[in-house]
């Protein structure tokens, strides 16, 4: 593995607006809006309590709700790829989380190309919290609410996070946690919903044949909302492999670590350095194109179109 010097690879479409996205005083949501006009996907943007989401569907679906017409797949049970692609003021957010946002223009491009019509990809805001709010100030916990409300309360949703370092799948389990302290009403159904999505991903890895693949623990994502709103997803994110299995040994020797992680209680702790380094290189400024891995992101961009074939 070598980190991404280079800039050839942004050469490609979508790619070629990559290096414009990270840049420091980039307007994102005009920016994305833009280039996902350009590209010809078909989108619209939806403003949700202050957080503006950009929804991409397949060619010749209706995006005319204001015509007397509903989005599509209300009621159905569609495959929802997510990305946020707000970052952390002072960022590049090369990997946090502008990678993943590219990875899914590409995979619409590729499912267009298959004509597989059963998706919606959707570029969410307000994942990235300031001190002092918690999960209900997430965007993708007004966002389920909306989506609960509108016929879509069993879509299937995968979440993908800093996916542009390392060719390792990681598959987060935090919401297994949680699930098991919380008796509410409703959390059973929500547990079934996280077993199916988890053995999706874990039997779309194996059908690729990626068998670097981890089942642990991660920070939270807009997971965290999603479940907190009613429609529970499942993260995806990537490392570089010996970071992963590093990772795995610790939360194999330090048992209460999954804990502090699921807490978020982890900076500026001792704890903090038993993370993956590509986790704790996000929310500053070495999340920079330097750190990014780009001979895996066809990995991501494949994945992504298996899981819409399902």
């Amino acid at each position: 593995m070598t980190f991404g010097a280079s800039r050839s690879w942004a050469k490609e479409s979508p790619y070629e607006r990559f290096f414009d996205f990270i840049a420091p005083d980039v307007d994102r949501f005009g920016m994305l809006a833009e280039h996902i006009d350009n590209l010809g996907l078909n989108a619209i943007a939806i403003s949700i309590e202050g957080n503006r989401h950009i929804f991409i569907f397949p060619q010749g679906k209706n995006l005319n709700p204001s015509t007397g017409g509903t989005l599509p797949f209300r009621g159905q049970r569609p495959v929802v790829l997510t990305a946020h692609y707000d970052r952390v003021p002072g960022s590049p957010g090369a990997n946090d989380n502008s990678a993943a946002v590219f990875q899914l223009l590409k995979a619409a491009l590729r499912l267009g190309e298959q004509n597989i019509d059963n998706w919606m990809i959707i570029f969410t805001d307000k994942e990235e919290l300031q001190n002092g709010e918690g999960i209900s100030e997430q965007g993708s916990f007004s966002l389920a609410k909306k989506l609960k409300g509108n016929g879509y309360a069993n879509a299937r949703i995968f979440n993908f996070d800093a996916c542009g370092t390392g060719g390792f799948f990681v598959f987060s389990n935090t919401v297994n946690y949680l699930l098991k302290k919380n008796d509410r009403p409703g959390f059973y159904d929500a547990g079934q919903t996280i077993k199916y999505l988890r053995e999706k991903v874990l039997e779309t890895a194996r059908s690729l044949r990626f068998n670097k693949a981890l089942l642990v623990p991660i920070p939270f994502s807009d997971d965290a909302g999603f479940l907190q709103g009613g429609i529970p997803a499942q993260t995806i994110t990537m490392l570089p492999a010996i970071e992963a299995n590093a990772f795995a040994s610790k939360l194999r020797e330090h048992p209460g670590l999954a804990d502090q992680i699921i807490a978020g209680s982890l900076r500026n702790t001792a704890a903090y350095q038993l993370l993956p380094e590509t986790w704790r290189c996000i929310n500053g400024p070495s999340d920079s194109h330097l750190r990014l891995t780009p001979e895996y992101f066809d990995q991501v961009v494949r994945f992504a179109v298996e899981l819409c074939k399902g």
